[in-house]
Parts: C-alpha cells; structure tokens; sequence
C-alpha cells in the first residue's frame, strides 16, 4: 500500500475525530529544563491534545489515535518544557496529517502517525530544539530494562478532560515481556511494546497520548493505551506502538513527501 495513502493536507476537507484513550504521566517528576528537546505538544485552537516528538526537521511523529477535532486549526509547540511559555516562535502550522494506513483503532495496533510541519525547524547546538532518533532496525528489548515516557498528561487520574499539566513530566518504566503482556490483557497485540504500569503506583493513563517511550536515547514506541480509567493501581502493562515494526513505513513517507 501506498505510504502517502493516508496522507491528507490539512487543507483537504478532512476529520480525524478518534476516541482518545491515550496516556498521561501517574506519579512521574518534572523534566530538567533542555533534558528532552525533542518533545512536542501537538494542539487544536492553542489547546493541548497530545504529545509528539520531533524526528526530522519537519516532521513530528505521534499516535495515531490523537483526537484532532479540526486539522486546520493544528499547531505543534517545540522548544519549551513549559506550555505556558509558548510563543509565535515555538508554534508550527501542519501542512500534511500522514495516519498509518491500517490504524483502525489502538488495540488493533498500527497506532502511529506522522505530522508534516509548515516549515522546517531550525536546529543546531545553539537552538532549543533537537532531533530524537529511531531505531534503524527491530528491536528484542529485554524485559526489566529501564527506559522513560514524558507528557503532560495529567497528574492523576480522572482529570484528563481539564487536568492538563504546563510542565512536562518525565518518569521511568520497565520494559514487560510480551508474551506475558498479551496474556494479562488477554488480547492479542501486534507491533507494540509493553512497558511500566502493571503492579505499580505510576505509569500512564488516559488523557494524553503520542509521547515517546526512551531507551538508550532512541524514540523505540508511542505511548497508545492502557486499561481505562485504572491508572493508580492498574492489572495490566501500559501498551505502547513499536516504532521498529514501522521502520519502512516512517521512511517512505519521509521520503516521498516534497519538501517545505
């Protein structure tokens, strides 16, 4: 299938509208100023929807189950920790939404979708933006290896349709052996990776969704979904997409989209 078949220019008649299930960050800490530059927080009418990071100068990859209510009306902010610091400077149009072609919803898989920017972000040592990189093969992470999620998600469940932090959130979780994921959600899961959540007093929960899940400095998943509104103390792992699986995908539609 075409990689650019579910690409739409965001001045197409188009609605994205899904049912977020997405993830904020439960019992985390506040990022360290420039510790996560990449990150991005993608928005309708100036208003927080989800998180994102940056992944070439004028792309910005998420899930795809991000409810964009009105593409036209779609920024993303980078280069800010803090959203209420957010100037003209920060905020980029969105010339092109490109949703996985086979997402139908996030249980299915294929949760991920990539935000070509108006025009491209100025990087350099000096800037207050950077690149994350992905993964350049498929992943066989090990179960209990530590890696992070940020977001800003809110601080505790149940407040996600208001509760939206300023400040990025950043915690760590480990990596949770797949086969025993899928028994415990009692589904079956193609293409993500499980991580944080299960038995434990933090992880992700609903509210905020398409922040990336970190490990040895590579963007490896999106945080896609857990267990409805069981966030304190959840019987199941968070539930992420495995960027590795979609490797082909992220580069044709990198590189078959014209330039800004």
């Amino acid at each position: 299938m075409h990689a650019l078949q579910k690409c739409f220019l965001v001045t197409a008649v188009t609605c994205l509208i899904q049912n977020a299930l997405g993830s904020e960050i439960i019992n985390g800490k506040k990022a360290e100023e420039k510790s996560m530059q990449y990150m991005a927080s993608v928005q309708n009418n100036t208003e927080h929807k989800c998180g994102g990071f940056l992944v070439s100068k004028d792309f910005v990859m998420t899930a795809a189950h991000c409810p964009i209510e009105n593409p036209k009306s779609l920024s993303v902010v980078l280069g800010t920790h803090d959203l209420r610091k957010a100037d003209k400077k920060m905020r980029y149009g969105v010339k092109m939404i490109c949703r996985h072609p086979a997402f139908k919803n996030v249980t299915n898989g294929n949760d991920i979708m990539l935000l070509k920017l108006s025009k491209k972000v100025p990087l350099g040592d000096k800037k207050p933006v950077k690149l994350i990189e992905l993964p350049i093969q498929k992943l066989n992470l090990k179960e209990n290896k530590i890696c992070s999620v940020a977001g800003w998600g809110p601080t505790e469940p149940g407040k996600h349709r208001s509760g939206y932090v300023n400040e990025l959130q950043v915690l760590n979780v480990p990596i949770i052996n797949k086969d025993k994921c899928q028994k415990l959600w009692g589904i079956t899961l193609k293409n993500v990776i499980c991580a944080g959540g299960y038995k434990a007093k933090s992880g992700i929960c609903q509210g905020d969704s398409g922040g990336p899940l970190v490990c040895n400095g590579l963007a490896v998943g999106i945080v896609s979904f857990n267990k409805y509104r069981n966030c304190n103390y959840p019987d199941v792992p968070n539930v992420y997409t495995d960027i590795s699986k979609y490797l082909q995908w992220i580069n044709k539609v990198l590189a078959t989209t014209k330039p800004s």
